[in-house]
C-alpha cells in the first residue's frame, strides 16, 4: 500500500512539474535557490510526557526551487538536552542529538490551483525527506545506536513578506526507521518518532520564475508561416532593391557619359511653333479679354521688328450651338485679332490676312477651338 501512495505521489509530482515547466521559462542552475535559520522544540510523540519533554532544537536548511510547485533541499537540525528524556548521560557539547537529511516540498497551493505568476502572501508546503541521525550521550543501553536512518514528514506554514524574505512555521514529525527505543522492527513507528515545531526566516536568492504564455501547435504553424512568408518578400525585396541598383548604375554610367561629351554649338532651330500664335475667345463671342492681349501684343512686335513679315490669321468656332451661327463666328474672330492689329499697333492691312475657316477639330479639349490661330511669315 505504502510503494503505490509514494508510486502515485511520484506521478503527481511528475506532471506537475511538466504543467508548471509549460507555464513559466526555466531559469539556470543558480536561481531559485534560498537559505534559511530554524530554531523552535521537539518532544518525543509516545513513552515521554509530551509538553514537560520539550527540548530545543535549532537548525539551518538550503533549498533550490525546481519548479513553481515542487523543490528540494538539505537540512540539518541539532537538540539540545534531549539526553535527559531517558534520563541518560548529558553529552559534553550543548548538542545531544544532530539530523541531517535531505528532502522535497510540494506547493499545496500551486499543486492545486496553477502558479499565478505572481508572489501569494501565503502558501502551504508539504515536505518529506530522510537522512542520517546521531547522537552524541554515552550510553550503556545496546538498544540505542549512536547513528541511524531516519525519515521526516511535515508542513511548512510561509508567510512570504516580499520576494526576498519569508518567514515560517513547520510542525513535523521525525522517525527513528531502526531498532531504537528497544524495538528491532524498520518501520514507521510513532514510539520511535519525535513532534518538532520550528520556526524559519527563510532568504530568497535573486532569481525566479518568469511565465511565458504557452503556444500550441496550430500558432506555431502560423507562425511559421508567417515567417516563411516574410522571408519570401524579403527575397522578393532584394532582387527589386539589386535591379533597382543597377537601373542607378546604368543612370549614373549614362550621366556621367553626359558630363564628359563636349558640348554641341546649334546654330540654328527650326521649330514652327516659334511663328504661331494663338489668341482664345469665350464660347460664342469674338470679343479679344483682356489675358490674349498678351498674345496679339508678341505678333504685332514680331511684325514691327520684321518690316516684311505678314500674317494669315484663321478663325474657327466649336461645335457647340448653331452650325450657320458658327461660320460667321470664325469669321468675326479673325476679323477681331485683324482689327486690334491694325488700330492698337498701327500694321498695315496689306500684311494682314484674315479668314473664317468655321468649324474646328485641331484640339480634343472642344473649348480650345475656339481660337483664331496666326501664322506669322517673315518672306
Amino acid at each position: 500500500m505504502k510503494k503505490k501512495f509514494l508510486a502515485a505521489l511520484a506521478i503527481a509530482v511528475s506532471g506537475v512539474a511538466s504543467a508548471s515547466a509549460q507555464a513559466v521559462e526555466q531559469p539556470g542552475f543558480f536561481d531559485n535557490w534560498s537559505i534559511g535559520l530554524d530554531g523552535g522544540v521537539t518532544s518525543p510523540l509516545r513513552r515521554n510526557p509530551f509538553f514537560k519533554s520539550m527540548r530545543g532544537v535549532v537548525g539551518a536548511h538550503i533549498q533550490k526551487q525546481i519548479t513553481p510547485t515542487f523543490a528540494i533541499g538539505a537540512e540539518g537540525l541539532f537538540g539540545i538536552n534531549t539526553s535527559s528524556w531517558k534520563g541518560r548521560v548529558h553529552s559534553s557539547t550543548v548538542f545531544d542529538n544532530s539530523y541531517v537529511g535531505l528532502y522535497g516540498a510540494v506547493d499545496l497551493f500551486n499543486l492545486f490551483d496553477g502558479y499565478k505568476c505572481a508572489l501569494r502572501p501565503f502558501n502551504i508546503e508539504a515536505v518529506a525527506g530522510a537522512g542520517w541521525a546521531h547522537e552524541y550521550f554515552s550510553s550503556s543501553d545496546a538498544a540505542s545506536p549512536w547513528n541511524y536512518f531516519a525519515t521526516k514528514a511535515g508542513f511548512n506554514l510561509n508567510y512570504n513578506i516580499n520576494d526576498n524574505v519569508t518567514v515560517s512555521l513547520k510542525p513535523s514529525v521525525l522517525w527513528n526507521m531502526s531498532g531504537n527505543f528497544k524495538s528491532s522492527n524498520l518501520g514507521f513507528n510513532v514510539n520511535k518518532a519525535v513532534f518538532n515545531f520550528m520556526a524559519s526566516v527563510t532568504y530568497h536568492l535573486p532569481g525566479g520564475f518568469e511565465c511565458v504564455r504557452p503556444y500550441d501547435q496550430g500558432e506555431i504553424d502560423a507562425l511559421n508561416g508567417e515567417i516563411n512568408m516574410l522571408r519570401d518578400a524579403l527575397a522578393a525585396q532584394t532582387v527589386a532593391t539589386d535591379a533597382a541598383l543597377a537601373d542607378v548604375a546604368a543612370c549614373s554610367a549614362a550621366l556621367d557619359s553626359c558630363m564628359n561629351r563636349k558640348p554641341q554649338i546649334v546654330e540654328k532651330v527650326n521649330n514652327q511653333y516659334n511663328s504661331v500664335r494663338f489668341v482664345f475667345f469665350r464660347i460664342g463671342s469674338s470679343t479679344i479679354t483682356a489675358d490674349q492681349r498678351p498674345n496679339i501684343e508678341m505678333i504685332a512686335t514680331y511684325m514691327v521688328n520684321h518690316p516684311k513679315s505678314k500674317v494669315v490669321i484663321k478663325g474657327y468656332a466649336s461645335k457647340d450651338g448653331n452650325y450657320d451661327f458658327n461660320i460667321k463666328l470664325a469669321q468675326r474672330r479673325a476679323e477681331a485679332v485683324k482689327d486690334a492689329l491694325m488700330k492698337s499697333y498701327k500694321i498695315p492691312a496689306s500684311r494682314i490676312v484674315a479668314e473664317g475657316e468655321g468649324i474646328g477639330n485641331m484640339f480634343e479639349e472642344e473649348s480650345w477651338n475656339r481660337v483664331s490661330i496666326c501664322t506669322l511669315d517673315e518672306d
